[in-house]
């Protein structure tokens, strides 16, 4: 009796899993195949992404590097009169913060208005060096939703031609929508990257930019200090 339920309760599940549709499960590369053309400048697009923004973090890091110690040097060298050990001290201190403070060093003796806008100048042309090619992330942030629904809109041309010259097909007309809103996903996600890849490199500059309003702020305090002594 045991046996013939077994049997039974096996042969209920056989009929229930035959019964039962099967789950068609969707590959991420298929998608991407599937995208067309247009996926390949959306490709170049997210590689271009990659390569810019970590070239500019790097850049930006390295330009940034905080030393806590370069300042109190530069302060204590000043006022003992030792001018060459505070520029060998610039040279060695690979920032832009060293840089701006070495203009500043090579300037004393002049007014002090010279003086800061020598630095000053010396800041914006760092500023310039940390900025440069990052408009290129604002401009994919701009572009690659556009080859997205570019993509899109000639995937659901060439989709109603075949309609109307092969007749309709909703197995047809599904497949081919989704696939061809694939192009619409990937542009999107890649202009979103690019947009925060743009804000986040520009908020690492604006802390190194106050990072140089700061010192250049101190090195005038210690001009002024070793002047009335």
């Amino acid at each position: 009796m045991i046996a013939l339920l077994l049997q039974v309760d096996t042969g209920l599940k056989s009929v229930v899993q035959a019964a039962s549709p099967q789950v068609e499960k969707i590959s991420f590369f298929h998608l991407l195949i599937e995208g067309g053309v247009l996926m390949i400048p959306l490709l170049l697009c997210s590689l271009l992404l990659v390569y810019v923004f970590v070239e500019r973090l790097l850049a930006i890091r390295k330009a940034s590097a905080d030393d806590a110690v370069f300042m109190p040097l530069i302060r204590e060298r000043i006022k003992a009169g030792n001018m060459q050990e505070a520029k060998s001290l610039c040279r060695s201190t690979n920032t832009a913060v060293a840089r701006m403070i070495d203009k500043g060093i090579s300037r004393i003796g002049k007014p002090i208005d010279h003086i800061e806008k020598s630095m000053e100048s010396t800041g914006k042309l760092e500023v310039y060096q940390m900025e440069k090619n990052l408009s290129i992330l604002s401009t994919l942030a701009g572009i690659a939703p556009m080859f997205g629904f570019l993509g899109t809109i000639a995937g659901m041309i060439i989709l109603f031609f075949n309609v109307q010259h092969q007749g309709f097909s909703l197995e047809t007309i599904a497949g081919g929508i989704y696939t061809k809103m694939v192009t619409s996903a990937v542009g999107l996600i890649i202009g979103l990257l690019s947009y925060v890849a743009y804000n986040y490199l520009n908020a690492q500059i604006n802390k190194n930019v106050y990072k140089m309003e700061a010192a250049a702020v101190e090195f005038v305090d210690i001009l002024q200090e070793t002047n009335t002594k």
